[in-house]
Formats: C-alpha cells, sequence, structure tokens
C-alpha cells in the first residue's frame, strides 16, 4: 500500500509513519516543518527515521538511510499548486492526515495560523482526494470536540455544537466536511478523536514536557484550576497500535463514514499526573496554583468501546510505565541537546 503521511514531523505522525515503514508499506511523509515550537525536535524525530532534513529547501525530498520505502517532502498542506500536484504523481491508496495547527491556548493568541492549516489545509486535501481518488482518508480529529461536556465517559454520541476553543471548532468543522465528501465523492473517510496524547518524542508546549523541564529546572509548574482537572492520558504507543489497525480497515456502506475516540478510558487526576512525574524524575515539584485558563476544558475521558468493538483496540500502557518511559527519553534527549 502506498500511504501519505501527512505532519510527519510531528508527535503522532512521525510515530505512525515510522510504523508504516517498519512494516512495508510505501510511506510518503510531508510535514511543513514550522516554528510552531522548536524545529529541532521534529528534525531529531525524522532522523529517527532515517531522514535528514536539516538543510531541505520547501517542495525538495529526501529519502530515509534507514528504509528505502519512505521518504519525506517538505510541503504546506494548503499549497494548492503542490499538493495536488503530488496526489497526481504518486497515486496513493490511504491517506492519513496527521498535520494540523494544535494547541488550544495558541489558537487564542493566533487564529489565522488555525484557519490556514486546519481548514484551508484540509479542504485542499479533500480537494485532492476527490480528484485523485483514495481507498481511505483517515484524519485527526480531537477530545477538544466535546467542550464542557458534563456526560462522562465522552460518547461519539454526544453533541459535540459547543466548542470552547477556536482549535475545537476547527476539528468539529474538519469532521463536517470529511461527512459532506463522503457523502458527495463517496470518499471513505474515519476521524479519530484523540484524547491526551503523551510519551517519548512528544511536543514541548503539553505538560509532560513542561513539567519535566520546570521540575529539573526548580521552577515552578502551572497547575490550572487549583489541580481540579483530569485528562483521559493515553501513551503513544497505544495510539499508534489503534492508528494503524484503522488505516488498514476503510468504512463500508451507502456512506462510509466513522468517528471514533482513541483514548485511554482511564481519566487521572492532574494532582495524580503531577506526583507520579515526581516519583519518576526523583525529585518535588514546585507548584504554583492558578485559576482555569480561558479556552480549557475541565475534564476528558474516553468512551472507547466502539474502536474496541470495530478494530479490536485495547490500550496496555498504564501510566506509571508511560511516564517513566518518557522521562528515561526525557533525560537521554536533554543531554543529547545540551552537548
Amino acid at each position: 500500500m502506498k500511504i501519505l503521511v501527512t505532519g510527519a514531523a510531528g508527535f503522532i505522525g512521525f510515530f505512525v509513519a515510522h510504523q508504516l515503514a517498519e512494516r512495508g508499506d510505501q510511506v510518503v511523509g510531508i510535514d511543513n516543518l514550522n516554528d510552531y515550537y522548536d524545529v529541532r525536535l521534529k528534525l531529531e524525530r525524522l532522523k529517527v527515521s532515517g531522514i535528514q532534513a536539516e538543510h531541505l529547501s520547501y517542495g525538495e525530498c529526501a529519502y530515509s538511510v534507514k528504509y528505502p520505502n519512505y521518504r519525506f517532502i517538505r510541503l504546506n498542506l494548503e499549497d494548492r499548486n503542490a499538493l495536488p500536484a503530488l496526489f497526481e504523481e504518486e497515486k496513493f491508496d490511504i491517506v492519513c492526515n496527521l498535520a494540523a495547527q494544535a494547541g488550544v491556548r495558541y489558537s487564542i493568541e493566533n487564529p489565522q495560523a488555525y484557519i490556514e492549516s486546519n481548514i484551508e489545509g484540509f479542504i485542499n486535501l479533500l480537494e485532492c482526494c476527490r480528484h485523485h481518488p483514495v481507498k481511505h482518508l483517515v484524519y485527526a480529529s480531537s477530545s477538544s470536540v466535546y467542550g464542557m461536556n458534563t456526560k462522562v465517559p465522552f460518547s461519539e454520541d454526544d453533541k459535540v455544537d459547543s466548542p470552547v476553543s477556536l482549535y475545537a471548532a476547527t476539528k468539529k468543522a474538519n469532521e463536517l466536511m470529511a461527512h459532506a465528501y463522503c457523502k458527495l465523492y463517496g470518499i471513505p473517510a474515519t476521524g479519530l478523536r484523540f484524547f491526551t496524547v503523551y510519551g517519548p518524542w512528544g511536543r514541548p508546549d503539553m505538560a509532560p514536557m513542561l513539567f519535566a523541564d520546570a521540575i529539573m529546572a526548580g521552577q515552578p509548574i502551572k497547575v490550572f484550576n487549583n489541580g481540579n482537572l483530569s485528562r483521559d492520558f493515553t501513551y503513544i504507543d497505544d495510539i499508534v497500535q489503534g492508528v494503524v489497525k484503522v488505516i488498514d480497515k476503510a468504512p463500508e456502506g451507502e456512506l462510509p463514514y466513522k468517528i471514533y475516540n482513541i483514548g485511554c478510558s482511564k481519566p487521572v487526576q492532574l494532582m495524580d499526573f503531577i506526583h507520579t512525574m515526581e516519583r519518576a524524575l526523583g525529585k518535588q515539584a514546585k507548584m504554583e496554583m492558578l485559576p482555569m485558563q480561558q479556552g480549557d476544558v475541565y475534564q476528558t475521558y474516553a468512551d472507547t468501546s466502539k474502536l474496541e468493538k470495530d478494530f479490536d483496540y485495547h490500550p496496555k500502557v498504564p501510566l506509571e510505565t508511560g511516564i517513566e518511559c518518557f522521562i528515561k527519553w526525557y533525560k537521554t534527549f536533554n543531554l543529547s541537546k545540551e552537548s
């Protein structure tokens, strides 16, 4: 199978592309390598898969020295010339769209970036799938679409028409856009509502990295809503296992369109998460207790029963093990950055 993975230098995209290349698929990864966070982390991820992209110009391709079936192109999703040309040339079987402008809080400060990437980029991708038909489009949605939903666990059948951030609104828009293209043009599409993903090579703007940096530096960590928050933390290996299973099985029927939650279904209190990190680091955290932040939600809790039924999805990594793996990588990566 020839598979396009967008956001291939991002956290989840890197692991998915790596896994697909490892099992022998023909993989083309694209990413614009923007500076939303330190580009060095994205470049280091790519290096793990044998891709040297430090001096890669826009539109250029780099071949993996580790996987002859994997190559990477620096490209914007919203490029209405280059992306269609890529589809025309490659004739992809499957598209796995993991590219997006991420971050709830950043969307409050930089809304235009979310419209360009998450809306314009996604419609460009859908148009490419329309004119160059694929067997399956898998795309990233988010648990943020549930907004301030108080019914737990969150089910795919719940109403999701009250987003509390622009990021969430763009992800809900992606679901509606994919549904329309599925209905109009018969594009088999599966949306995955990711819950809080963590692990090695994670994003530096998310809690695990922010907390680890602060604790090791002896600086206070910001604890919002005075710690009265819970998140459905899901280890990256469990997420990738689920994504790859979904890639391999397109929806069928008159309307081949599905939405699934993908999480751990075991929410963790924020303070418990912090204490687990303290134990793994062997150092106590200083905490700055703060009120609820704009655009944030009190809890996330995935009902994954549909994914379990259709794909035999069963997360296996407990929080303690996942945090230990993250901290082991974190210490090694920090040392390599300093040397």
